[in-house]
């Protein structure tokens, strides 16, 4: 069974064929980082309009790439479309949305929406032959920061998050205050292997809390006070100015302040909930430094969410859809789906 899967909910376009929800066959990206990386961050305006033009040529692509028609049967056709519904960006939802809509009305094809946080914790288990329920899932993003229990197939209960900014976002505010490129995730991990991660002692917030609960905000505010009367050209220049090693120790001992807020609160979800693995997705489940904490330190198996799947893309959303292909919609009821910017990933859990 093919599915065509949409995902847009921020600044990147992208299209795929998933096959039975394990055998990725394209997986089309289409990115607008040297876009933003001039404004520091996503415009959500300029985001959607830059997806207007370039959706259609993406899926065309992912289709053509993956070898299937939409007149085919079996491996060669696709059975039904995917499409992320939030959360997100609403002009970027809409964009990939009403273009799934528009597609499933033509083609008459089933549409399947998806949850876009669920697709991060899908792409983990594309590989694994059987589930084994429940699992505790991590999404560690750019605007996502959650620890999710899941019971069975799309069965999410909430049993913490970020009460402020989200992993992934504390990386590219630091990263703007020591005036590096957007996205700044990378960057900090690339500098923050020449560094001592003890250099510098930020804080690592709610951990003298009994809860799953998250907070970044005060990391960011130290690392501020830490460059405090040192900043050129509001900061642009910061990077260029300090000493390349206190650069990548301020890098070193930020991405470890993070890193240890996670995995202490990964190891109390672990043993509260006892799951038989955790899931790490989302972007920053791209960094070598929590990869290799959570797997030393947690006592389940880690499954990690491949590289080229972190970052978003569509096949993760692919992946997630085949699994609630009985929740299909048909005929009218694809058409009363509407974009929903905060779409939470299930419901909350009372531990």
């Amino acid at each position: 069974m093919n599915i065509l899967a949409i995902e847009s909910s921020c600044d990147e376009t992208a299209a795929a064929v998933v096959t039975d929800g394990r055998t990725v066959r394209s997986n089309v990206v289409s990115s607008q980082i040297d876009v933003h990386r001039v404004t520091g961050g996503v415009v959500p305006e300029v985001a959607a309009r830059l997806q207007l033009e370039t959706i259609i040529p993406v899926v065309e692509k992912a289709l053509a790439d993956a070898k299937v028609g939409w007149d085919g049967t079996g491996r060669d056709g696709i059975y039904a479309i995917a499409v992320t519904q939030g959360p997100g960006l609403v002009g970027s939802l809409i964009v990939g949305l009403e273009t799934a809509k528009a597609l499933a009305l033509a083609k008459d094809k089933p549409l399947v929406p998806v949850n876009h946080l669920a697709g991060h914790l899908y792409a983990c288990l594309a590989a694994e032959k059987e589930f084994r329920f429940p699992y505790l899932g991590m999404v560690v993003s750019g605007g996502h920061t959650e620890f999710v229990l899941m019971r069975g197939h799309h069965d999410f209960e909430l049993v913490g998050s970020t009460r402020d900014d989200a992993a992934g976002e504390a990386f590219d505010k630091v990263g703007k205050l020591l005036g590096l490129p957007y996205p700044a995730g990378p960057e900090i991990s690339k500098l923050s292997k020449g560094g001592d991660p003890a250099a510098y002692h930020f804080p690592r917030a709610m951990l003298d809390q009994d809860n799953f609960d998250l907070s970044f905000s005060g990391l960011k505010t130290a690392v501020r006070q830490t460059l405090a009367g040192r900043k050129d050209n509001g900061g642009r220049d910061l990077a260029k100015q300090l000493p390349k090693k206190e650069l990548a120790d301020i890098c070193a001992s930020f991405e470890t302040a993070v890193v240890d807020a996670l995995v202490t609160k990964a190891v109390r979800a672990v043993r509260a909930t006892g799951p038989s693995a955790v899931l790490l997705g989302g972007g920053v489940a791209a960094n070598d430094r929590l990869r290799k904490s959570l797997t030393e330190k947690l006592e389940v198996p880690v499954l990690l969410t491949p590289t080229e799947y972190a970052t978003d893309n569509a096949a993760m959303i692919g992946i997630a859809a085949y699994w609630k292909r009985d929740e299909a919609l048909s005929g009218g009821e694809r058409f009363a789906v509407s974009a929903d910017p905060s779409l939470a990933l299930g419901r909350s859990a009372k531990l």
